[in-house]
C-alpha cells in the first residue's frame, strides 16, 4: 500500500498525491465515506452520472434491499 504526508498550506490542510495516483483534471469532489477521503473527477454533468449506472453489474440489488422497518413514533405529545 502506498503512503504520502499531510502537511499544512496556509490555513488549510493538504495530500502530497504521489505520481502514480495524479489526476488529469483542475477539480474534483471531495467527500468522506465511514472513515475513507474520496477524491473523484467531478462529473461534467449528468450524462457522466448515468455512464456510472449504467456501468454497475447486471445483479446490482438484485435481492432488493433490507431497510429496517421505520421507528414507530407518538406524535401526540
Amino acid at each position: 500500500m502506498t503512503t504520502t504526508r499531510v502537511f499544512q498550506s496556509g490555513n488549510s490542510q493538504a495530500v502530497r498525491i504521489p505520481r502514480e495516483f495524479q489526476l488529469d483534471v483542475t477539480e474534483i469532489e471531495i467527500f468522506r465515506r465511514g472513515d475513507e477521503l474520496v477524491l473523484r473527477k467531478k462529473p461534467d454533468n449528468l450524462l457522466d452520472v448515468l455512464d456510472i449506472f449504467a456501468a454497475m453489474p447486471d445483479d446490482f440489488m438484485e435481492e432488493g434491499r433490507s431497510d429496517p422497518l421505520p421507528q414507530e413514533r407518538n406524535f401526540d405529545l
